[in-house]
C-alpha cells in the first residue's frame, strides 16, 4: 500500500486528535516540526523515480519524494541544518521525537516497510536543575493573597491546590467542582494523555477551599469549573501565571516562579522530608521514575549545604 506524504502527515495529525487524543498544544508542535521536515524536502531536488504524485493544489510547489525512498541519511541532513541554524538540544530533540513518531505510525501501517528514523541518536540532553522555592519563600507566597475580596479567596486556594498536589497548571484549571473530595482530602486530576490520578489535598488547602467555595456560592457562581475568571469562565493557564506574578510582587520574592517552579518545590521538599522517589512520582503523574530523579539531584544538593553548615569538619 502507497501512499503520499502529505496524506500520511494528515492522516497521521488526525490520529493524533482523534485517537490518541493530545492536547492542542502537542497537535501545533507536531504539525509545525513535520512542516519543517517537508519544507527541507521541498528545498532538495528530486528524481523523478522518487517523486509522489501530486494534487492541483501541489503542483505549483517542488514534488515531495516518496516515503519508502526517505533514508536514515535525510534526517540526518535535516537535523543538521537545524542545529546550523542554531535550534538548541532540546527542540532538536523534540523534532527528532516528531519524526520517529509520524514514520513509526506510517510502518505500524504498512505505508513503509521500516523507519529511517529508528537508529537516529538524538544530541545528549543537559538536564537543568529545577528552580524551587525554599519552603518559607513559599509560605509567603501562599499568605500574599488578600483574605478580604473574593479574588484573594480564589487565588489563596489556587496556589494552595497547586503547592498541596504538585498538580501541573494544565491540571488544574481543568478541575471541576465534582473532583473535589474535602472529605477524604483528595482532588481528581487529569494528566497527560487523559491519565487521572489523585491529588492529596493538605489542611490549608481544604480550609481555602472552603473559603473560596463559599465566596463562589454567595455570588451565585455555581459553574462546573472550580476556578473562575472575574466574567464566571474558566480560569486559563495565563491567568494563573498572572496571578503568581502578583502575588510574587506582594510577598516581595525576586526569585522567578511559574506554576511548575511550585511543582517542582512540591517535589523538592516532600524529598527532602523523607518521601521516597516512587512515590513522589506517583504524587507528580510521571509515567517513568527517571522522570522523578532530577529532583534527588536537587534534594542531594540541599543535603551538601546543610551538610557543610553542621558537620564540624565539613
Amino acid at each position: 500500500m502507497t501512499e503520499t506524504l502529505e496524506t500520511a502527515r494528515q492522516d497521521w495529525l488526525n490520529h493524533l486528535r482523534e485517537v490518541r487524543q493530545v492536547s492542542p498544544h502537542t497537535l501545533r508542535a507536531y504539525k509545525r516540526d513535520l512542516d519543517r521536515f517537508f519544507e527541507f524536502l521541498r528545498a532538495e531536488p528530486v528524481s523523478k523515480d522518487e517523486a509522489s504524485p501530486v494534487s492541483t493544489d501541489e503542483q505549483s510547489q517542488q514534488p515531495l519524494p516518496q516515503a519508502s525512498s526517505i533514508r536514515p541519511a535525510r534526517l540526518r541532513l535535516f537535523l543538521g541544518e537545524l542545529a546550523q541554524r542554531g535550534l538548541a538540544g532540546p527542540s532538536l530533540t523534540r523534532h527528532l521525537s516528531s519524526l520517529r513518531s509520524f514514520f513509526r505510525w506510517m510502518e505500524d501501517r504498512g505505508h513503509i516497510e521500516s523507519s529511517p528514523a529508528t537508529a537516529l541518536r538524538g544530541p545528549r540532553p543537559k538536564r537543568k536543575l529545577p528552580r524551587f522555592l525554599e519552603e518559607d519563600e513559599v509560605d509567603e507566597l501562599l499568605a500574599a493573597p488578600s483574605p478580604e475580596d473574593a479574588e484573594g479567596l480564589r487565588d489563596r486556594a489556587l496556589l494552595e491546590v497547586l503547592y498541596s498536589t504538585g498538580c501541573r497548571v494544565s491540571e488544574l484549571v481543568a478541575i471541576n467542582e465534582f473532583d473535589l473530595d474535602a472529605r477524604r482530602g483528595l482532588v481528581r486530576l487529569q494528566g497527560k494523555g487523559r491519565k487521572e490520578r489523585l491529588g492529596m489535598l493538605g489542611s490549608p488547602a481544604i480550609r481555602a477551599l472552603e473559603d473560596y467555595q463559599a465566596s463562589k456560592a454567595i455570588r451565585k457562581l455555581d459553574r462546573e469549573a472550580l476556578f473562575l475568571n472575574r466574567f464566571g469562565n474558566r480560569l486559563t493557564d495565563r491567568s494563573v501565571r498572572r496571578v503568581i506574578e502578583k502575588c510574587l510582587l506582594r510577598a516581595g520574592i525576586a526569585q522567578t516562579c511559574t506554576p511548575h517552579t511550585l511543582r517542582h518545590s512540591f517535589a523538592t521538599h516532600l524529598l527532602r522530608r523523607g518521601a521516597d522517589l516512587r512515590t513522589v512520582q506517583e504524587l507528580l503523574g510521571h509515567a517513568s521514575l527517571g522522570s522523578t530523579q532530577i529532583y534527588t539531584h536537587v534534594s542531594l544538593e540541599g543535603l551538601r549545604e546543610l551538610y557543610k553548615q553542621a558537620h564540624p569538619l565539613a
